[in-house]
């Protein structure tokens, strides 16, 4: 029979692997967006919108959503080596309330060192953090038959504590109807990766 010690040990013992479990379970979360917030999409051809047409791309169609400023500073074909050279200048002349970082496609496409990539993208989250402006993280595929998010973006965003948006880009980029080409989706595959973003900001707390 074990002792009221014993008890109250084993007692404790479960209580703080109880909470453990709950704060390592607990999704990251973003300081709630004013109405006036302005939001940084920042990336290649995704993030600019090629294949939709004139006011549909994702950073478009989330401003509509959110109903608030959402800027797009993506340029087709960048690899993340330019864009991390583009983006303090960028986030200087924006000063945005928050950053979509959504990078690395064309790295993949073009087989360019995966390490190298993570290494652009966390320095990418570095320079947004040192200006106190929180970073949401959009995987794009890796490059094999199947349409799966190239791992390193969610090793990214486990190790900043930061949200992700793994799936989207592969699902749309998996269905027919919502690409208009093999990279790229259209009108209604940005609309979807605009809305899973919508989605993504209201489970962290940011909308």
């Amino acid at each position: 029979m074990l002792t009221a010690s014993v008890q109250r040990g084993w007692g404790l013992f479960w209580l703080l692997l109880l909470l453990c479990l709950t704060a390592c379970s607990e999704s990251p979360s973003v300081a709630r967006l004013p109405p006036d917030a302005r939001l940084l999409a920042f990336g290649d051809s995704l993030t600019r919108g090629t294949g939709a047409t004139d006011g549909q791309s994702y950073p478009s169609h989330l401003a509509r959503l959110l109903g608030r400023e959402v800027i797009n500073a993506g340029v087709p074909g960048e690899v993340s080596a330019v864009g991390l050279s583009r983006l303090p200048g960028v986030l200087d002349t924006v000063q945005p309330d928050l950053l979509l970082l959504c990078h690395g496609g064309n790295d993949i496409l073009r087989s360019m060192d995966k390490a190298r990539l993570a290494q652009n993208l966390q320095q990418m989250i570095d320079i947004a953090r040192a200006r106190d402006v929180p970073v949401v993280l959009i995987a794009v595929p890796q490059r094999s038959l199947l349409l799966r998010a190239e791992p390193l973006y969610r090793a990214l965003a486990e190790n900043n504590r930061i949200p992700l948006q793994e799936d989207i880009v592969a699902e749309v980029l998996g269905e027919s109807d919502w690409r208009s080409d093999r990279i790229h989706p259209n009108d209604a595959g940005y609309r979807h990766l605009a809305e899973a973003l919508r989605d993504l900001l209201r489970e962290a707390g940011a909308i």
